[in-house]
C-alpha cells in the first residue's frame, strides 16, 4: 500500500462483473448493481486519503460466459485491482444458489488477504450474500464493516406475494427466507449501511426486527456524466464524436428502424432486465390499450440480452414469453420493438440520446425500484421520465424534477402520463432541463466518494463497536495472518495432568515465543468447559480452539466460530436420524445434554466384544455418513465423517496458510491418533494411553518418556522445534 491510506475491500459476489463492456441486463445478477460496484471503486480509487481498493467477486470458468470472468486478478487502474475467488465449483450460477458456498468463499478469501499480507482497514459488503462476507472478514480481522443492500428481501418477499405468488413459490426460487436471515445479522453487524434513498432507509429497513440496530448514511449512487451527457451536446458545431460512438450511434437507429413503420415518432424506451417485478407488461398494457398513444409515439423496450428464449432461466422465459404476446395481443408490429441485445458500454448513453433527440420518454413503472440507476442515466442525457411512486424515484423526483412518478399498477395512469410529457413540448423541455441540471448537482460518484470517505475514516479511527472495544490488533485474524508456526495440545492427561510437572515452564515456553508461534488445543471438550479447564490452570486463553472433538473451531480472544468448517462438516450429516438408529442398543448410554454437540454425538460405552463393529455396522447398513472415535474404553463420540481433530488441523493449515510441518501437535489418547499421524511434528507424552502404542516408530510421531508439559517440552527439544520459530525454518 502506499501513501499510508485507507486499504477498502469490497465484496460483490454475484452476477459477471469486470471493468470493460459491462453485460448490463444479461440476467437477473448482471443489472445495477455491477455497475454502482466497479464505478463507485474507481471514483474511490482516484479519491484523496484511499491508497487501494480490491473489489471482490467470483471466480467464473465457464464456456457460456466470457474469458474475462476466469482471470483470478484484474488490474483497473495503480490502486484498483477486481479479484476474483472461486466458490461452489466454477461454473455460473444465479446468486440465490450460492448461500451454501460463501463460508467457501470467506476461507479463500482468508488465504488471499494473508497470502497478500495486507489486512484491509474496512470491508464492504454489496447485497446480502457479500455483505454475509465482508461480515464474517470483519469479525475475523477485527476491521470496521459496512453494508449496502442494494434490494432487500422482506419488501421483495411482501411485493410478490401481493403479486399473487405464494409464500413457499418464493422460497424456493429465491431462497427468501435464508437471504432475509443473512440481512437480519447483517443489521445487528454493520457498523454503517449506506442506502441510496430516504424511503430505503425509513421504509424499506424499516421492515426488519433489527432495523434500529443500524447506523445509516443516506448517500445516493452516482451516474458518469461524461458518458451519459445531454443529447444537444452532439447537435453543436463544435462537438466531435469518436468513430466508436459514432458505430454506436448508427449501430442502435439500424437496430430500432427495423422494427418500426414510421421512424421519425416520438421513442417510449425502456430499459431493464426481463424480471416480473420490472413489469414490462404493465407499460406494454399502457401502450397498448391507448390508441392515441400508439398514434403519438413508437415503444422501444430493451429487455436485457438473448440468444435463444428457451435456454434463459424460468422467471427470464416467462417475462419475455408474455412481452411477445402482448405485443401479438395488442397488434403492435411497425410500432413496437424488442431489440434481442445491446452494447452497455456504448449504445446505451446513444440510445437515451436518439430518444432524447425524437422528443420522447423513458419509462421505468417497476413494482418495486430500490433506487432507479436508469433514472438518473435518461434525465442525465436530457431526457424526460415516467417513473413508479416506489422506492428510489420518489428521492430521484424530489431532487431532479424530471417527469412524473405513477402508481405502476394503473396502465392508464401510465399512458396519461407519457402522453402529457410528449404533447407538450414546454413541459417536456423543463423536465429535460431539469434532469440535465440536477443529476449534475446531485448524482455524481464524486459526490457519493466525497460523502462516503469520511465516514469509513471516522469508523476506522476508532475500534470497531461491534467487537465489544477489541482493539483491531488483538483481533483473530490480524494475529494468525501473522503467523507461521503453531503448537496444538490435547488438555487432559496432555497439557494438564497430574503427574506433570511441565506446565509453568510450558507456559514460560508459549509466553515467550508468542510472537513468532500460535497456540492452540484440540480436546474433547466443549469450548466453555476447555476454556474453564485452561483458566483453572493458569493457561493463557488460546488462539484456537478445536473442540468437541474436532466438530468446532474457535477463534481468539471474541471466540468466533468458524462457519467455513460448520459448512464443511454439515455435507451429509444427519444428527436425528443416527440417534434414532442406535437407540435400540443397550449398551449405549447417552451422555448429558451439555456435551452434546450439533456435530457431536456422545454415548457412554463399556468396553465389549462387537459392540463397536455392531454400532458400525448399522450406521454402514443405513448408509450414514460418519466418524467413530472411541477412548479410554469409555467414551463413543460421532462425528461427521469430515470431522476429527487431525482434520480440523489441516483444514486450519490450509486457511490460514501454516504449514503442516511447522505445526507440532500433541496428544495422550485415541481421540488424538488421527491429529498425530501425518506432517506434523507429532509428539505422544509419556503417560499415553495404551491404544496410541501402535504408532511407535511412524514418522514425525515422537514418544516422550516425561508425562503431560513435561513430555510436551521434550518432544519440542526433540524436533529442536524452538530453533524453528527462531529461525523461521520450515
Amino acid at each position: 500500500m502506499n501513501d499510508g491510506g485507507l486499504y477498502i475491500q469490497m465484496f460483490s459476489i454475484h452476477g459477471l462483473l469486470r471493468r470493460e463492456n459491462m453485460e448490463m441486463g444479461r440476467d437477473a445478477d448482471t443489472g445495477g448493481q455491477i455497475k454502482y460496484v466497479v464505478e463507485l471503486a474507481e471514483q474511490l480509487s482516484r479519491t484523496p486519503g484511499v491508497a487501494r481498493i480490491d473489489l471482490f467477486t467470483r471466480l467464473v470458468a465457464d464456456k457460456t460466459v466470457s474469458e474475462d470472468y476466469s482471470v483470478p486478478l484484474e488490474t483497473v487502474n495503480e490502486r484498483l485491482r477486481i479479484v476474483r475467488i472461486p466458490c461452489g465449483g466454477r461454473k455460473y450460477m444465479r446468486k440465490e444458489l450460492l448461500w451454501p458456498h460463501l463460508d467457501e468463499y470467506v476461507d479463500k478469501a482468508i488465504k488471499f488477504i494473508k497470502r497478500e499480507n495486507a489486512i484491509p482497514h474496512v470491508v464492504h459488503g454489496h447485497y446480502a450474500d457479500g455483505g454475509y462476507v465482508a461480515m464474517q472478514i470483519s469479525e475475523i480481522f477485527g476491521v470496521p464493516f459496512v453494508f449496502t443492500g442494494h434490494s432487500l428481501g422482506r419488501p421483495k418477499l411482501a411485493k410478490l406475494t401481493a403479486g399473487g405468488m405464494r409464500e413457499d413459490e418464493v422460497a424456493r426460487k429465491y431462497r427468501i427466507f435464508t437471504r432475509i436471515q443473512r440481512e437480519e445479522e447483517i443489521l445487528k453487524n454493520a457498523d454503517l449501511v449506506v442506502t441510496s434513498t430516504h424511503q430505503e432507509k425509513e421504509v424499506q429497513y424499516g421492515q426488519y426486527e433489527n432495523a434500529a440496530l443500524g447506523r445509516y448514511a443516506v448517500i445516493p449512487p452516482g451516474i458518469d456524466v461524461a458518458k451519459f451527457y445531454p443529447y444537444y451536446h452532439d447537435l453543436l458545431p463544435e462537438r466531435s464524436r469518436d468513430e466508436e460512438q459514432i458505430q454506436a450511434h448508427a449501430s442502435v437507429l439500424q437496430e430500432l428502424n427495423r422494427f418500426f413503420t414510421q421512424t421519425e415518432k416520438p421513442l417510449v424506451l425502456t430499459l431493464c432486465r426481463p424480471d416480473k417485478r420490472k413489469n414490462i407488461a404493465g407499460l406494454i398494457e399502457a401502450y397498448g390499450q391507448d390508441r392515441d398513444l400508439q398514434v403519438m409515439a413508437n415503444l422501444a423496450i430493451f429487455a436485457g440480452i438473448r440468444k435463444d428464449i428457451h435456454d434463459m432461466e424460468e422467471n427470464e422465459r416467462d417475462v419475455l414469453t408474455e412481452i411477445l404476446l402482448l405485443m401479438d395481443k395488442y397488434d403492435l408490429y411497425g410500432k413496437m420493438a424488442i431489440p434481442k441485445r445491446h452494447d452497455f458500454e456504448h449504445e446505451v448513453p446513444e440510445l437515451y440520446r436518439i430518444a432524447a433527440e425524437r422528443k420522447g420518454v423513458f419509462v421505468n413503472v417497476a413494482l418495486t425500484e430500490p433506487f432507479g440507476l436508469t433514472l438518473l442515466e435518461a434525465s442525465s442525457c436530457g431526457l424526460p421520465i415516467v417513473a413508479t411512486n416506489d422506492g428510489g424515484p420518489r428521492d430521484i423526483m424530489r431532487n431532479c424534477e424530471s417527469g412524473i412518478l405513477v402508481e405502476p399498477s394503473d396502465p392508464a395512469a401510465i399512458a396519461r402520463a407519457i402522453k402529457s410529457i410528449i404533447s407538450r413540448p414546454e413541459l417536456w423541455s423543463t423536465y429535460s432541463k431539469n434532469g440535465v441540471i440536477s443529476v449534475r448537482e446531485h448524482y455524481t460518484w464524486e459526490a457519493h466518494a466525497n460523502a462516503y470517505a469520511p465516514l469509513v475514516k471516522e469508523l476506522t479511527a476508532a475500534t470497531t463497536p461491534h467487537l465489544s472495544g477489541q482493539n483491531r490488533e488483538l483481533s483473530a485474524g490480524n494475529r494468525l495472518a501473522a503467523l507461521q508456526h503453531f503448537v496444538i495440545s490435547d488438555i487432559d492427561h496432555t497439557l494438564i495432568s497430574a503427574d506433570g510437572g511441565g506446565l509453568k515452564k510450558m507456559i514460560a515456553f508459549l509466553e515467550a515465543h508468542r510472537d513468532r508461534c500460535g497456540f492452540a488445543v484440540a480436546t474433547g471438550r466443549t469450548m466453555d468447559s476447555a476454556l474453564g479447564q485452561l483458566a483453572e490452570f493458569g493457561v493463557p486463553a488460546p488462539d484456537i480452539v478445536i473442540s468437541s472433538v474436532g466438530s468446532e473451531i474457535y477463534y481468539g480472544p471474541q471466540h468466533l466460530y468458524d462457519s467455513g468448517w460448520d459448512a464443511h462438516l454439515s455435507h451429509r450429516w444427519d444428527r436425528a436420524r443416527i440417534v434414532q438408529l442406535l437407540s435400540g442398543f443397550p449398551f449405549l448410554a447417552y451422555q448429558e445434554d451439555e456435551t452434546q454437540r450439533k456435530f457431536k454425538i456422545s454415548y457412554f460405552m463399556d468396553p465389549g466384544k462387537d459392540r463397536l463393529a455392531r454400532v458400525r455396522e448399522r450406521l454402514v447398513r443405513h448408509r450414514c455418513r460418519f466418524s467413530l472415535i472411541y477412548s479410554h474404553d469409555r467414551y463413543l463420540d460421532i462425528l461427521p465423517y469430515r470431522a476429527s481433530k487431525g482434520r480440523a488441523i489441516r483444514f486450519i493449515s490450509y486457511k490460514w496458510e501454516i504449514p503442516l510441518e511447522n505445526i507440532l501437535v500433541c496428544g495422550d489418547s485415541g481421540n488424538d491418533e488421527e491429529m498425530l499421524r501425518g506432517e506434523p511434528l507429532a509428539v505422544v507424552v509419556g503417560n499415553h494411553a495404551p491404544e496410541l502404542e501402535h504408532l511407535r516408530g511412524a514418522r514425525n510421531v515422537y514418544f516422550a518418556e516425561k508425562a503431560g508439559a513435561a513430555g510436551i517440552l521434550e518432544g519440542i527439544a526433540h524436533y529442536r522445534f524452538a530453533e524453528k520459530i527462531s529461525g523461521g525454518e520450515g
